[in-house]
């Protein structure tokens, strides 16, 4: 599992892992409205800059990507933790040169192409921007680069799961941050929010039977979530562990019994129990999930 403190590596991991996430979070924050077998193509993050000195400087964007709709369109989106005054210019920065990098000369003539962009704030205050633009002005006339501004805390989970928006499940604990002490301290609190991540746990174990998303992608989620988790939460033991034990812990046994009685794994059988008598799945597809005989199963529909 991922252990880091620098949750850009958790964002460029979930990126690597799970492209397919992407393809609904582009369609939300640029209003595209690709579907999720278009193709992309992933461009080197690594880019280097010409200093007045002559000298290098490397630059290491969070991700730079094509989707090759009918139109190509190249995208290039950052996670920031905390707000800041520098965000805006790096963002610039970083755009000129993935233009540049790609950029076509042709009989005297430099055309390059600046891509979406958009930051992924995971902290907000009254004070974070809902957009953020650049204006160029040049002897032909001026010219406005706007970059799409992205809040964790504008999501709610209801409207995650609505929307597809797997991509933000990692980091949803940043919209519990203020109220790690409570949780901590307080039982019935952290209970709240236990619960609140059981329901993340279930219907993502739903979207797994469906076959909505993989296995795999299921466990990147869980185990990315934890890595943001332990970090964040550090010093508070309880969350982490309250948290991090649902996220981890539904691994399924091989017998009914200890299945039913473990509360962990509680929140997989019933969603699995709900498939069937939804007529979403059939008896074997349930008996599979679960490792059990089909007999074991039509038993626990009883």
């Amino acid at each position: 599992m991922l252990v880091s403190n620098n949750y850009d590596t958790v964002f460029r991991t979930l990126v690597n892992d799970c492209p397919d996430l992407l393809i609904p979070f582009v369609n939300e924050v640029f209003g595209e409205h690709f579907s999720s077998e278009t193709p992309i193509i992933f461009h080197p993050n690594e880019h280097f800059i010409n200093q007045t000195d002559g000298n290098l400087s490397e630059r290491i964007t969070d991700t730079c990507f094509e989707i090759l709709g009918d139109i190509p369109k190249k995208y290039h989106i950052e996670c920031q933790s905390t707000a800041d005054n520098s965000m805006l210019i790096r963002m610039f920065e970083y755009g000129a040169q993935i233009a540049l990098d790609q950029g076509e000369l042709k009989e005297n003539i430099l055309t390059v192409n600046f891509p979406n962009s958009a930051v992924l704030y995971l902290r907000c205050t009254k004070n974070t921007p809902d957009k953020i633009r650049v204006i160029i002005n040049t002897p032909a006339g001026k010219l406005n680069y706007e970059v799409a501004v992205v809040k964790i805390h504008s999501y709610t989970l209801e409207e995650i799961f609505h929307k597809k928006l797997l991509f933000l499940i990692p980091f949803y604990i940043f919209t519990h941050e203020s109220l790690f002490s409570v949780y901590n301290d307080n039982e019935e609190q952290l209970k709240i929010l236990k619960a609140e991540y059981q329901l993340i746990q279930n219907k993502l174990e739903k979207l797994s039977i469906t076959g909505e998303i993989t296995e795999y992608t299921k466990r990147i989620l869980a185990e990315l979530s934890v890595a943001v988790i332990n970090f964040l939460a550090k010093n508070y033991a309880e969350v982490q562990k309250g948290v991090s034990n649902i996220m981890l812990g539904a691994t399924i046994e091989t017998n009914a019994k200890k299945l039913l009685n473990q509360g962990v794994v509680q929140g997989k059988l019933d969603t699995i129990l709900e498939l069937l008598r939804e007529g979403l799945i059939s008896i074997s597809t349930a008996a599979q999930k679960l490792d059990l005989s089909e007999e074991e199963v039509r038993k626990m529909l009883k």
